[in-house]
């Protein structure tokens, strides 16, 4: 548990990641890590008190990655349609289009783990157009047959149907059901009455546990509404349904907000899961743990010295429409880095 403010900070560093054998703090474009640390242990370091996660029970049987939000193409952040407000943030002259930046240092952090899979959940691009998805290729097809991607809003917009369909993922003690969540030409999302049967069935035939992922974020609470940012109330309450007749589903992660965050569903009780995005601030991606009794999820910040140089400029965005987004953003270190138990 964390004993200081909310995002980790304490006089100008940030406690960004906790694992059960590491913790990483970030002070400015500085990375201190600490590493090899026992599990479940209070520590204390540069102030900030902390625990380190449980391990889960058994072996270590896989590891796995996601990001989302990748945005290939995209040359203003912060920008809101066609508002001139923000701050927007641009790449200066000489530098590197940022979203090459900041895919470049998570490919290389992704790498080095030797994950079974690496799962992109949308909005590759910025507008789906073919030199953007050529770009991702390009950088992303390292992982050759252990990249497995689903289309966003930004990558339908316009009617295409590049990865769009559901798929089937499975690893060492593990499966994920990757569920395309895109209506083309719309910013919300939608899970149709085919792709619940078909989630259905495959979490009734699962002999491992499984975690349900997709671009868009669930409803769970507040108004009901045909225009929700994120996944249509009626079908997300389906999908809590179908999750809470199987105990093989663990939870529901997703992208789209660009924020780090955790609900509970309101059936069966899983966590709901938001990933920030890959692009700005603060610069993500998971890491997952399978373990025989558990996984382990752990947000990692990208942090080669021209990513944390850029996403630490983007920390400010929005603010001129009164959004406190470095908060918004990063969430908790508790809602970043924990244990999903078995059901």
């Amino acid at each position: 548990m964390v004993r200081a403010q909310t995002n980790g900070a304490s006089a100008g560093i940030e406690l960004t990641t906790i694992a059960d054998d590491l913790a990483v703090f970030h002070r400015g474009d500085q990375v201190i890590r600490h590493e090899n640390l026992p599990a479940d242990t209070d520590h204390e370091e540069h102030g900030i008190v902390f625990r380190t996660l449980p391990r889960p029970e058994g072996r270590l049987l896989s590891r796995f990655a996601t990001v989302n939000d990748v945005h290939f193409g995209e040359t203003e952040c912060g920008r809101i349609d066609t508002s001139p407000l923000g701050p927007i943030q641009r790449a200066e002259p000489g530098e590197s289009p940022y979203p090459v930046t900041m895919n470049a240092g998570a490919i290389a952090e992704i790498s080095r783990i030797d994950p079974a899979a690496v799962i992109v959940k949308g909005d590759l691009t910025e507008d789906g157009r073919d030199a953007e998805f050529a770009a991702f290729r390009e950088h992303w097809g390292v992982f050759g047959d252990r990249l497995h991607t689903v289309r966003g809003n930004h990558d339908s917009y316009r009617g295409q149907n590049e990865y769009e369909g559901d798929q089937w993922i499975e690893m060492p003690g593990l499966a994920v059901a990757l569920l395309d969540t895109a209506i083309p030409g719309e910013t919300t999302g939608m899970i149709y009455g085919k792709q619940l049967e078909w989630l259905d069935a495959v979490l009734r035939a699962a002999t491992v546990p499984v975690i349900v992922m997709g671009h868009h974020q669930q409803w769970i609470e507040g108004n009901r509404s045909d225009t929700y940012f994120g996944l249509h109330p009626d079908c997300s309450d389906l999908l809590d349904e179908i999750i809470d007749n199987h105990a093989c589903a663990l939870a529901y992660a997703a992208g789209h907000t660009h924020r780090h965050r955790v609900r509970r569903m309101r059936r069966s009780g899983v966590p709901s899961i938001e990933i920030g995005c890959v692009k700005d601030f603060p610069g993500t991606w998971a890491e997952y743990r399978v373990h025989e009794g558990g996984v382990m999820q752990v947000v990692h910040r990208i942090s080669s010295p021209a990513a944390l140089a850029w996403s630490n400029r983007c920390r400010t965005l929005y603010a001129d429409f009164g959004t406190d987004y470095q908060t918004y953003a990063m969430g908790t270190l508790e809602e970043r880095c924990f244990v999903i138990p078995l059901r």
